[in-house]
């Protein structure tokens, strides 16, 4: 029987070439968690080895703990990655350094293909360099827009355009493979009500208990610029998710209240196939992606905060056009886009029929 892990993969090249950008005779350091900790499967990293070591790079692998605890981890941490060409992270290390300032390592990126079938699927074949040129048509029109709204079938809306919007949001420092999301949306100049359902997550930033926090029913929340002014729904759901804020918030020494910034996804090829609360961490950390998701980062004035906001299928209106129409994304209704769009035929088609599977019900 042929050995499935000699061959090379299409999404291992895809992202070793496209998002990388490795070549011959560099040193890669691939990061990986500990067998056992069943976030990612070992295939993934190992099909990126093989298929580094085919492009002619020197591997090196390690493994390392899934968090960052202390300050010490940090430094600890940045010392294993000096020396080499390129860090590939299939570790939740790598989302939690991503925000971090003055944190000095090799070119580096952060991989949400959680298994051997999510880098050979669409989301991680497509390409890499077109989703990245829609991306900046979308940053784009953020940042220029004179009026934006977003809704949901649940009752969120919420409306207003960025401030000081010549000056765009901070970028993270490490590349995303797939290309997931534009830039975040600061929410200074919006304001509304959120339906929040289903759940509270945290962000990845850090990791507390607890990190997941069921919503028996829906509670609104109401924000004006960058605070939470209210939560509204049955009184015993508004307690649970304000204690839930005040817990959370205790922890780290962060205000609360606070609501950073927004984004949705923009890859169409992003899926979860099992119910997300059946593996909500694993969930929390790859569906994002989807454009059946819009994400808000809430609880500490940065991005990404500590606890998110999940909003399924929003219509997101910038200057009259639906971009996001209920939770499908059409970069081909922005302006400049055919331009793009007439070079990557290949991504056209998955936007046309993009995945809806994400592990929520309607």
């Amino acid at each position: 029987m042929e050995n499935t892990n000699s061959i090379v993969s299409a999404g291992a090249l895809t992202l070793l070439r496209d998002c990388v950008g490795g070549s011959a005779g560099e040193r890669l350091l691939i990061v990986s968690e500990p067998e056992g900790n069943n976030f990612y499967d070992d295939d993934a990293p190992s099909l990126t080895a093989i298929a580094a070591r085919s492009l002619g790079m020197t591997v090196y692998e390690t493994e390392a703990k899934s968090f960052i605890a202390t300050s010490a981890d940090t430094k600890a941490l940045v010392k294993t990655l000096s020396g080499f060409d390129h860090v590939v992270f299939f570790s939740r290390l790598g989302d939690q350094i991503r925000f971090s300032e003055n944190v000095d390592i090799p070119p580096a990126t952060m991989c949400y293909t959680l298994n051997r079938e999510s880098l050979n699927s669409a989301f991680g074949t497509a390409c890499y360099h077109g989703l990245c040129e829609i991306k900046r048509i979308i940053d784009e029109a953020f940042l220029t827009a004179r009026s934006i709204q977003v809704t949901c079938p649940r009752g969120t809306d919420y409306r207003g355009a960025p401030e000081n919007s010549t000056q765009p949001p901070t970028e993270v420092t490490l590349k995303r493979f797939p290309m997931l999301v534009p830039q975040p949306v600061p929410c200074m100049g919006f304001s509304g009500k959120i339906a929040l359902s289903r759940f509270l997550i945290g962000t990845g930033s850090r990791f507390y208990e607890p990190y997941f926090q069921p919503l028996p029913n829906d509670v609104t929340a109401y924000i004006e610029d960058n605070g939470i002014t209210e939560f509204d729904g049955p009184a015993d759901d508004v307690t649970l998710v304000e204690n839930h804020y005040r817990h959370v918030a205790s922890q780290f020494n962060i205000d609360p209240w606070y609501v950073h910034s927004w984004h949705a996804g923009m890859h169409p090829g992003c899926h979860f196939s099992q119910a997300a609360e059946s593996d909500i961490i694993r969930w929390s950390g790859s569906a994002f992606g989807n454009p059946r998701l819009l994400h808000f980062h809430t609880c500490g004035n940065y991005a990404p905060g500590e606890i998110s906001w999940n909003i399924l299928d929003p219509t997101i209106i910038i200057d009259d056009i639906a971009v996001w129409e209920n939770g499908c994304l059409h970069p081909e209704r922005l302006p400049d886009s055919a331009r793009v769009l007439d070079r990557h035929p290949n991504l056209v088609e998955l936007y046309r029929t993009p995945v809806r599977d994400i592990g929520l019900a309607s």
